[in-house]
């Protein structure tokens, strides 16, 4: 059976294009409205890297893992599910179930707009559905934007580095950066 998403990759693309292929792919399954019994754990994990494991064998078909990232949510006690319709099963998540790989921008100040390429070949706009934030973990300030579902994705270092730049150079008090309209403090 072929993918039905394949990645969407912000590389190289305007954010009117990238919002195109994000629309054109539609929204997940509706996960957030389907509450079977929790019937068990899934033997599955994701590690702090965004590796996914099967009884510690990582999985190496990443349409697999696309597919597995469809069907994932955050219960409100902050543990992570795999959910059908029929079957609710445990996974442990190591940090957070995505990360962002790439990014993408256009305009400057208060008129910037943030695109971000997710390790699922997911795609997002930062703004007002996708807020970005740092949280504090054992690991130390951990970058990352909402996602869905109660699902987060941290950004990857050298995409937090470049915020951290913008931010410097535009010395708003505290740092940090805009877009879609909203200022996302980084401090």
């Amino acid at each position: 059976m072929p993918e039905r998403h394949t990645p969407i990759d912000a590389q190289g693309r305007s954010l009117a294009e990238l919002a195109a292929a994000i629309d054109a792919r539609g929204g997940p399954p509706p996960v957030n409205r389907w509450n079977p019994e929790h019937c068990g754990d899934s033997d599955m994990r994701i590690a702090r890297d965004g590796t996914w494991y099967y009884r510690g064998s990582p999985i190496t078909r990443p349409a697999m893992v696309r597919l597995f990232s469809t069907v994932l949510r955050r219960e409100p006690d902050g543990s992570h599910v795999l959910v059908t319709p029929v079957e609710k099963l445990a996974i442990e998540v190591e940090s957070t179930a995505f990360r962002a790989i790439q990014m993408t921008m256009e305009g400057e100040g208060e008129q910037r707009r943030i695109g971000l390429t997710l390790d699922s070949g997911d795609a997002l706009l930062v703004g007002g559905d996708h807020p970005l934030h740092l949280s504090e973990t054992d690991y130390g300030p951990s970058p990352r934007v909402a996602v869905r579902f109660g699902l987060e994705a941290e950004l990857a270092r050298p995409l937090y580095y470049e915020l951290a730049e913008i931010a410097l150079a535009e010395a708003r008090d505290p740092p940090g950066v805009w877009s879609d309209g909203i200022f996302f403090p980084l401090s």
